[in-house]
């Protein structure tokens, strides 16, 4: 991967799963804009549920790891990858995208 571009904040996440999210096609919710973003969730051979985030909003790590971490409770799936691309969501924003998200899985 690239690096990102000056300004990005980037944080990765690697989560222990509690069940496996099992064969689904790619999914995408959300668009990259002022106040929202993007969230692409992709399946991957591991027991972890991979996060990777590239935010304009920097210095948030503590906001973003409490969301992550919320969503993973929630959540607890393994085998998959989710991207995403922030441009100053709100915490309430980017849960509603990552639950979006997930009820697409097929």
């Amino acid at each position: 991967m690239s690096d990102p571009s000056p300004g990005i904040e980037v944080r990765d996440y690697r989560l222990a799963g509690a069940r496996a999210a099992g064969p689904f096609t790619p999914v995408l919710v959300g668009v990259v804009g002022s106040g929202n973003l993007e969230i692409l969730v992709e399946p991957i051979e591991s027991a972890l549920c991979e996060v990777h985030v590239e935010t304009s909003a920097r210095g948030f790590g503590a906001i973003w790891d409490a969301v992550v971490s919320d969503f993973h409770r929630r959540h607890p799936l393994s085998g998959l990858r989710v991207s995403v691309h922030d441009m100053g969501a709100t915490p309430a924003v980017v849960s509603l995208r990552l639950d979006q998200a997930i009820a697409e899985l097929s």
